[in-house]
């Protein structure tokens, strides 16, 4: 049998995934690992999707996507993100990771590095490894608020980096970067000519802090910035979201689409037409039912003695359970879930300052919460 291409052995697994699919064989498990929407789908994106289907609406779409979805979008940057745009900076993707690995794939080479987060998301250094580029970690800590250090990011900088990640709202953390730290990471780029990856996939989803999409202060055309319908509709399944490139990659792009998946399926493309264009109550509504989860979760983490960090976005807690863990989290939260029938996300799968943390998914039941909650082990007393 020939041998795989030799980078692939350095292609990190996913450490959420083993927990979900471990969780999946078991019975009576209280899911609080995967970033999935308890929330049901709004009707009128329902039935956009049925009546595409029903229409036989299921031909090949330009590659960047059909044009009321791009029109749409870059009314909604325009409007929501202070970011003008025009339509051919706007390709519509197969959710936000096919928009990742675009961005990462059009700039990165062999051997060229990208600083990411850590903690951060988890596909991030997958998709680095998978074109053969160099993911190097910037720290987020505890001690520092979770927002990079500049000093530390200088001392990263090499020939080689290329493009710097930036994640606001943050999975896993639920923080919010201020506006004054994104002004501070451009002006880092602009001085090391970097690529600027920006992920905004949570940005409908804050709670008393600004989401600041990076792109809105950009001025030197250096920032791709990612979106998902997956979170903010609940349409993981569905599989749309989009890149906005800077301007002039439209013949690249094209290419790239073409290479990769042609064109995302047409009746999705329509139900995210509904989406945008249509009322938006429903994306209101879940965004009050995490804050709720959020705060009912903060309330007992509280009570029952457990650190955390105060969630700013997204729908996650991420909470310190080192006192329990012994040095290995991933460890821990198999066994936990095994002994307890919790699936929590091991801190550890987002980045190596990730260990001794867990992450906790609250787009669920409230009861489930506090379940999941309450089964963790106290801290020891002093």
């Amino acid at each position: 049998m020939p041998s795989l291409a030799a980078h692939m052995d350095s292609v990190p697994p996913s450490g959420i995934r083993r927990i979900f699919e471990l969780a999946q064989s078991l019975d009576d498990v209280v899911f609080l690992a995967v970033g999935e929407p308890d929330v049901e789908v709004a009707p009128h994106i329902l039935e956009a999707a049925a009546a595409a289907w029903q229409a036989d609406e299921t031909n090949y779409t330009p590659n960047g996507g059909i044009t009321p979805l791009r029109a749409a979008i870059v009314d909604k940057l325009a409007s929501q993100n202070g970011m003008v745009v025009d339509t051919e900076q706007v390709w519509v993707t197969n959710g936000g990771m096919h928009a990742l690995f675009l961005a990462m794939t059009l700039v990165l080479g062999p051997g060229d590095e990208v600083l990411l987060p850590d903690p951060g998301y988890s596909t991030f250094a997958m998709n680095a490894r998978m074109i053969s580029a160099v993911p190097v970690p910037y720290t987020l800590r505890a001690s520092g608020a979770f927002l990079p250090d500049l000093d530390e990011l200088e001392r990263l900088i090499t020939a080689r980096t290329r493009m710097i990640i930036i994640n606001s709202p943050s999975n896993p953390l639920g923080a919010i970067f201020p506006k004054s730290v994104i002004e501070e990471l451009l002006a880092f780029a602009k001085k090391h000519d970097l690529w600027i990856l920006s992920d905004e996939v949570y940005e409908c989803f804050t709670y008393g802090a600004l989401h600041t999409s990076v792109a809105s202060l950009d001025t030197d055309d250096r920032v791709f910035s990612v979106f998902s319908l997956s979170k903010t509709y609940a349409l993981t399944g569905a599989r749309v979201g989009y890149l906005v490139t800077p301007p002039g990659m439209a013949p690249l792009m094209r290419s790239a689409q073409e290479a990769i998946v042609s064109c995302i399926n047409t009746p999705a493309q329509l139900a995210a037409v509904a989406a945008i264009t249509g009322p938006q109550d429903h994306v209101v509504s879940a965004a009050n039912h995490y804050r709720d989860n959020l705060a009912a979760a903060t309330e007992l983490l509280r009570e029952l003695g457990i650190e955390y960090l105060e969630p700013s976005g997204a729908f996650y807690l991420w909470v310190n359970i080192s006192y329990a863990t012994n040095g290995d989290v991933a460890e821990w939260a198999e066994r936990f879930l095994l002994e307890k029938r919790v699936a929590v996300a091991p801190g550890s799968a987002f980045g190596r300052h990730g260990e001794g943390w867990i992450r906790l998914c609250v787009a669920a039941d409230a009861r489930d919460i506090e379940t999941g909650i309450r089964r963790l082990p106290r801290p020891r007393l002093a």
